[in-house]
Formats: C-alpha cells, sequence, structure tokens
C-alpha cells in the first residue's frame, strides 16, 4: 500500500450564490449534544469523469454547484454564536464553506477500496477538519467538501458539524450537491428550517473553558473494515430470527431454503428465497427486521472475540430517526439532529448462550417501543440534566450503531454515475463504532463499517458463524 500525502492544489472559501433569509436557528436538545462529537466525514469513491471533463473543469463546477446548493442550506454557510443566556444558535450569515482540491494520483481506486482488507488510513486524507470538534463552529466554517485527484478516480468528501445535521440531514445535502453538479434543474426536497418542535428547548447546556471534548480516547489503537452482506445472506439471517413470530411457528423448509443449520449457528447449502410462511396471519410489527437481524449476529460475534466474564453487561447502541415516531410526525427533511440513542443491554452470558433470535428480540422491542411518549420523556431527561453525549466504549464491552443502510448514500451521481463506495473519515471512531451503508448494488444488500480493537477485529474474522454471511464485492471499475 502506497503512502498517501494527498497534495493540496487549492484552497477558497465558497459563499452561498444568494443572500441567506433563513433566521439565527437555535441548537436545540438533539443538536446540542453532539458540540461534543467531531464533525462528520463521509465521502464518495467515483471513476474518473470522462476525459474531455478535465479535473480543472470539475472543480470549477463543483465550486459553482455548492455555492447554489448552500444557497438552499444556508445553516451550512453559517457560524455559531452563543448568546448571552448561554443559548447557542446556527447564526446564518453567508460566511462560506471552506473547498480544497487535493492530487494523490499515485493511489488508484483499488487501493482505496482495499477489498478484504482494512480500510487504508490514507481515506482519512480525503477529508478536511480531521478530528475538529463541533463546538469549534463558533470560528470554523460548519461545512467543507474536499474533491482530491487519484490516478484512475475522483474521491468527494464532504464534512459537516454535527450540531447543524444529523445523518438524514446530511445526506439530503449531499444528494442535492450531486444533482446540483450533475445539472439538474429543480431540487427534489426542500429542506424543513422550522424549529417548532418537541426538540426546541430553552435549556441551556453548561459548557466548560474552552468548550467540550470528545469523550473518548482518539489515539487508541484500532483496524477499521468494511464487512458486506448481500441480499441472500440477510434474508438468511432474517429467517433465523424470525422463526417464530406472535408465538406462532413458522412453516419453512429450512434446508431447502436456508440450508442446515448447525449447533453453532453456521449455515451450509443454502440457496432459496429466504422468504417466511406460516398457516396464520401475524402482527408485520412483530417481525424482527433484516436490519436487527444483523445488528444481533454482530452484538453476538463482538461480544465472543472480547472475551467477556459471561456476568459482565453489554450495551448495543442504536441511533434511531425520530422524525416518523413523534406525534405529529415532524417533517421527512427537517433539516438538523432529530436522533436519540437507543441502548439494549444483556449479560455477556445471554448474549452467547441464548440463540440469534434471543438477541435479535432484544433490540427488536427496544426499537418498537421507542415511540412519541419515550421521544418525550427522552428529551424531558436531557433539559432535568443537560449534558454532551458520551461516545466511547469506557466499560469495553460496548457497540455503538451509527448511519443507516436506508440512507441515500448511492444516489449521489454527480454526472458521470453512482459512486462505487462511500467511506468516511477518521472522525468519531473508537473501539466498537459501527457505520452502516447501504451496500452499492442495492436491493437489501448492507455494507458495515466495522471498527474495532486488533485483537477483536481478529477476533470477528476467525468467528464462522459471523464470517459465513460476509462476501467480497464486485466493483465494475
Amino acid at each position: 500500500m502506497p503512502s498517501c500525502s494527498v497534495t493540496e492544489i487549492s484552497k477558497c472559501i465558497v459563499y452561498p450564490e444568494k443572500r441567506s433569509t433563513v433566521a439565527d436557528l437555535r441548537l436545540s436538545v438533539s443538536d446540542l449534544p453532539m458540540l461534543s462529537c467531531h464533525y462528520i466525514q463521509k465521502g464518495v469513491l467515483l471513476t474518473s469523469p470522462p476525459p474531455s471533463f478535465s479535473f480543472d473543469d470539475l472543480v470549477s463546477s463543483l465550486r459553482r454547484s455548492l455555492s447554489s446548493t448552500l444557497s438552499l442550506f444556508p445553516p451550512l454557510a453559517g457560524r455559531f454564536s452563543t448568546s448571552p443566556s448561554g443559548h447557542i444558535y446556527i447564526t446564518c450569515n453567508d460566511s462560506g464553506v471552506e473547498f480544497v482540491a487535493a492530487s494523490a494520483k499515485h493511489i488508484t481506486v483499488s487501493d482505496v477500496l482495499s477489498p478484504g482488507k482494512d480500510v487504508p488510513l490514507l481515506v482519512r486524507e480525503f477529508f478536511v477538519f480531521e478530528r475538529l470538534v463541533s463546538y469549534n463552529g463558533h470560528h470554523k466554517p460548519l461545512s467543507a467538501v474536499q474533491v482530491t485527484e487519484l490516478k484512475d478516480g475522483i474521491f468527494i468528501g464532504c464534512t459537516v458539524n454535527h450540531s447543524v445535521t444529523d445523518g438524514t440531514s446530511f445526506w439530503h445535502f449531499f444528494n442535492t450537491f450531486a444533482d446540483a453538479t450533475s445539472g439538474a434543474c429543480k431540487i427534489k426536497h426542500l429542506p424543513d428550517f422550522s424549529r417548532n418542535t418537541v426538540f426546541d428547548s430553552p435549556a441551556v447546556l453548561p459548557v466548560p473553558p474552552g468548550g467540550p471534548r470528545v469523550t473518548f480516547d482518539a489515539d487508541q489503537p484500532l483496524r477499521e473494515r468494511v464487512f458486506h452482506f448481500s441480499r441472500a445472506a440477510i434474508l438468511k439471517l432474517k429467517q433465523r430470527t424470525n422463526y417464530k413470530v406472535n408465538g406462532i411457528e413458522t412453516v419453512v423448509n429450512t434446508e431447502e431454503i436456508l440450508g442446515k443449520v448447525s449447533n453453532d449457528g453456521r449455515i451450509t447449502n443454502g440457496n432459496g428465497n429466504g422468504k417466511i410462511t406460516n398457516k396464520k396471519s401475524y402482527d408485520r410489527t412483530a417481525e424482527i427486521s433484516s436490519f436487527q437481524s444483523l445488528s444481533a449476529q454482530l452484538w453476538r460475534s463482538v461480544t465472543r472475540a472480547r472475551n467477556l466474564d459471561p456476568r459482565k453487561t453489554t450495551t448495543f447502541r442504536m441511533a434511531v430517526n425520530c422524525r416518523h415516531r413523534l406525534e405529529p410526525k415532524m417533517d421527512p427533511y427537517y433539516f438538523g439532529n432529530a436522533i436519540q440513542s437507543i441502548p439494549t443491554m444483556a449479560s455477556a452470558g445471554d448474549v452467547l448462550a441464548k440463540d440469534l433470535r434471543w438477541s435479535a428480540d432484544q433490540l427488536h422491542r427496544n426499537v418498537v417501543a421507542h415511540d412519541d411518549a419515550t421521544v418525550r420523556r427522552g428529551i424531558a431527561d436531557w433539559e432535568s440534566n443537560p449534558r454532551v453525549f458520551p461516545l466511547g466504549n469506557p466499560d469495553g464491552a460496548s457497540i455503538t450503531m451509527g448511519s443507516s443502510p436506508r440512507f441515500p448514500m448511492y444516489d449521489n451521481d454527480f454526472g458521470w454515475g453512482k459512486p462505487l463506495a462511500v467511506r468516511s473519515g477518521g472522525a468519531n471512531k473508537f473501539d466498537g463504532k459501527i457505520s452502516a451503508f447501504p451496500g452499492r448494488e442495492g436491493n437489501g444488500s448492507v455494507d458495515l463499517e466495522v471498527v474495532l480493537a486488533p485483537e477483536t477485529m481478529a477476533g470477528i474474522e476467525n468467528d464462522p458463524e459471523f464470517m459465513q454471511y460476509v462476501s467480497e464485492v464486485s466493483y465494475d471499475c
């Protein structure tokens, strides 16, 4: 693997094409806890544009489209300000965003993808504001874009303050930016900047001198891999966790559809479609989802690899979008953070001794129960004790699942085809941090970006129950 050393070609501030008319936006109960988190860093790897479109042409095009997109998302071109009362606002003052054009022509697309290997550290050089804490948005741009020319491809990395956006809003902006670059005449969905939601609160977050810091050790030794799970593998997992729904045994020929299931959970000789049938109808809300099934398998395998005391309590945290959980529902394109964390706890002994369905059901029950009343209780709890979000794994037994395979990451066509892959920078990474991406082929496939301590990563790589579901991706590059 070649060492990276990205060469910066140019750097400038890109301003919105039109002046903002959006009033100052007070950070909400969901925004404020993110002030101690790093800026979000996500980007897309693309093939090279047609030879007739030079890198200089691309840079000019991206600057123009970024400027027009910022006119639709003015908070991203603003800065934070703190009022005398201690409330923090996004001031939509058109201060602009940082834009960097860079070169790494000794790096190939294959170097970045590194199939079957760890994600190379060189990917982190494709992003601006490495390890920048979100509170610094008082004096730093709230977003930035870097475009890097590779030997045979392009990487477009976007960095956004985590107190300004969650994943839903981040990808809304990124998709719109890509559409504008490709020449789309009309934006598909306008962002909603209203703040008349249950998340708007007069509560003030106490800020220590110098601002909050991340709540984890950003320098701990880590390994990072992207594991791919095909639709067929996901269906097999879902079949394992849904053999009984509402207490009704499902009628399925497991050998014909899934293959034989061994005592350690391994499946062999399966080639079916993974459909579940039973003689009676059942409540679909009782069905454990594909993603919960995959998460449960990860929980089991990481817990096994950590070799924890059976009495040790393990925690699996899932970030959930609250927009549709509230009554009345929020606008799906509400711009900002509208997320909460759902912790599911169980002893290491139970996670390993009980079957996969049991672990999946624990996750499922908590997700289903996270309704309007639960969201509001979480808000009231935070208002009674305002605090930053405790990212990390302080007890060595936690997993934090972020992002979502539902995010439209592969809809980012900048004019010459959809991305080859999605990758992230070094932001907010610690032992047990997992990010879920849709698989490039779609159709229910999932990629998990897994960050673990080196010995734990080695453990899941040698776990047949986990690795039987992992497959390599074929990139048509």
